[in-house]
Formats: C-alpha cells, sequence, structure tokens
C-alpha cells in the first residue's frame, strides 16, 4: 500500500524558512510524480511542487517559484520541500502526494486529482 508519512511543519516568522519532509513506502518511486500541494479551507487544493521519481525533473506552481525547492533522496524514500522567503500567503495544509506518471510530471490541479496523499502537515506563517 502505498503509505506517505510528512513531518517538518511549524510556525513561521514571515520571510523565514521551513523544511518539509515526506517518506514514501510501498510503491516504486521511480514510476510516479510526487510532489506537494496544499489546503486552505475556503480556497481549495493547490499544486506547490512535483518532482519526477525516475529523472529528478521538478515543476512547481506559479506562487512559490524562486522560493521553493523540491528534491528527493531515492536511498532514503524521502522527497522535501524547502520553503524561503515564507509569507502569509503560504498559509496552509501542506500534503505530501503522489501519483503514477503519465508523462511529464506537471505541478497542476490535473495531477492533483490524481494523488494519493499523506494526512498533511500544518504550515503557519505570522
Amino acid at each position: 500500500d502505498v503509505q506517505l508519512v510528512e513531518s517538518g511543519g511549524g510556525t513561521a516568522e514571515l520571510g523565514g524558512s521551513l523544511r518539509l519532509s515526506c517518506v514514501a513506502t510501498g510503491f516504486t518511486l521511480g514510476r510516479y510524480c510526487l510532489g506537494w500541494y496544499r489546503q486552505v479551507s475556503e480556497i481549495g487544493r493547490e499544486a506547490v511542487a512535483v518532482i519526477d521519481g525516475n529523472s529528478g525533473y521538478t515543476a512547481y506552481g506559479n506562487a512559490v517559484k524562486g522560493r521553493f525547492t523540491i528534491s528527493q533522496d531515492k536511498a532514503k524514500t524521502t522527497v522535501y520541500l524547502e520553503m524561503n522567503d515564507l509569507n502569509v500567503e503560504d498559509t496552509a495544509m501542506y500534503y505530501c502526494a503522489s501519483a503514477r506518471r503519465a508523462g511529464l510530471c506537471v505541478s497542476d490541479e490535473r495531477w492533483v486529482d490524481r494523488t494519493v496523499s499523506g494526512q498533511g502537515t500544518q504550515v503557519t506563517v505570522s
């Protein structure tokens, strides 16, 4: 079974940084697009970043480009999200998610809709 366990959320100051981690088990990472989406209840889900588990190709949502970096450690089957220059609009529940790769990994709603996700970790910026 696919299991994704997030950690690293918390509270950060405006302009600060946080790093999220996600341990992925139960599937072959190289066949999946892994990444993060976030959810604010009144807004809905927003794709944040995606990485191709095989090639390492990355894609980002427009709101986080240049500030967030997604990476993976294949040996540890772990995906990371380094978040810098945080602002209030980054406050959300962040979910680690995966979907079987079908073409290029793209950070968009279609990827989010196909994903299995973890329980989420809250990020609050104040």
